[in-house]
């Protein structure tokens, strides 16, 4: 069972009441495609659009569950524009140009549904007249700008090792002074060790590390099997190869994690944290891997790095050794057109590597 998928699950129950009973509509009609994650985000987005509409008297609703389609149909060029700019603007939404596409297409999904799918009781569309069809919503990121954006902020080849040995052994000198810091250290480091070097050794995502069971690791076979994003199927796990660099902290935290972690027999979590207050250890929350990835490249002079930066170091290595539909499997891309920001941030990293392979032979003859 993916963990996050109930949440998101759960709390998309719990809102959709709250919503007008066409979007209620929209998403049932959209759940045997798209993940419980997805729809929330839909739904969220409909909750911020709705609350806009009330506020600047576009709806005459007092909650959002009352706003009406003709209100929907009424809507103006001028008013998208409108949304797009409080998006950009407002202090407590300021979205980067991404999210605003990513919103815009969440209304408009719900827009074409209501026009061009759901019918009322006399076979007409729900939705007469549809204003998202006049939005046009560019690609914000190309895969060469999204490389460009990356560009010193991965870890290199030699990096890699560096950070993992400064996780295992370094960190441990520069918070010798704080010995709060010190013990969860102490207790967490071998955990902590174990995850960021799957990471760097799998290009695994954060949700996947969560959702990651006991039995889901195969240590002989060097596999791990994921419940991969947008797959919306719960009876199948993708078996993902990870590398031999990975096994010895595999095995290491396999040792200590019953004792270490306190872990009842009915946990099932691989990756555990026992909680303020708790006694047993539970499985780590998304959250919580994010953090404590933050507190060890801070402290190793990166503060940049971030779990999916772990990734894209990692991807951007397996790319240099593999081809582009090798590198597009591994990492569960759905297209290949995503995994061509490695193609090219290789291109400058192999560019570097002639480059210093270069000069070590002219400083080798000169010597």
């Amino acid at each position: 069972m993916n963990i996050l998928k109930v949440k998101d699950r759960q709390e998309l129950d719990r809102k959709l009441p709250a919503m007008p009973w066409y979007v209620e509509k929209f998403v049932n009609y959209k759940l045997p495609d798209l993940s419980p994650s997805s729809l929330l985000e839909y739904v969220r987005d409909y909750e911020l659009f709705m609350k806009w509409l009330i506020a600047e008297g576009l709806s005459s609703a007092a909650e959002i569950k009352q706003v009406e389609l003709i209100e929907l149909e009424r809507l103006h060029m001028e008013s998208i524009d409108n949304f797009r700019m409080f998006l950009a603007t407002h202090p407590t939404h300021h979205n980067t140009k991404t999210t605003i596409t990513r919103r815009l297409s969440s209304l408009r999904s719900l827009f074409h549904y209501l026009s061009q799918i759901a019918e009322d009781d006399e076979f007409y569309p729900l939705l007469k007249r549809n204003v998202m069809a006049k939005v046009s919503i560019k690609r914000t990121h190309k895969p060469k700008d999204t490389a460009a954006k990356l560009e010193g902020k991965l870890l290199q080849e030699e990096e890699i090792g560096e950070f993992l040995a400064y996780i295992g052994h370094y960190y441990e000198q520069d918070i010798a002074a704080n010995k709060q810091a010190l013990y969860s250290y102490k207790l967490n480091q071998t955990r902590d060790a174990c995850i960021i070097s799957l990471i760097l050794h799998s290009g695994l995502r954060v949700s996947e590390l969560v959702n990651l069971n006991i039995d889901d690791i195969d240590v002989k076979k060097k596999l791990c099997y994921v419940y991969r994003k947008g797959k919306n199927d719960d009876t199948f796990k993708t078996p993902v190869y990870f590398r031999q660099e990975a096994t010895d902290d595999l095995n290491a935290y396999l040792q200590m994690r019953d004792t270490r972690y306190k872990a009842p027999k009915r946990e099932k979590a691989l990756f555990l944290a026992i909680a303020n207050g708790k006694k047993e250890g539970s499985r780590m929350t998304k959250r919580a891997i994010q953090e404590m990835v933050i507190k060890y490249a801070k402290r190793f002079g990166k503060p940049y790095l971030s779990v999916h930066k772990l990734r894209h170091s990692f991807a951007t290595d397996y790319y240099l050794r593999n081809d582009i539909y090798m590198t597009q499997e591994q990492l569960g891309h759905a297209s290949p057109e995503t995994t061509q920001i490695y193609a090219h941030l290789t291109d400058k990293t192999m560019a570097e590597a002639i480059d210093r392979i270069k000069r070590n032979s002219e400083e080798s003859a000169s010597s």
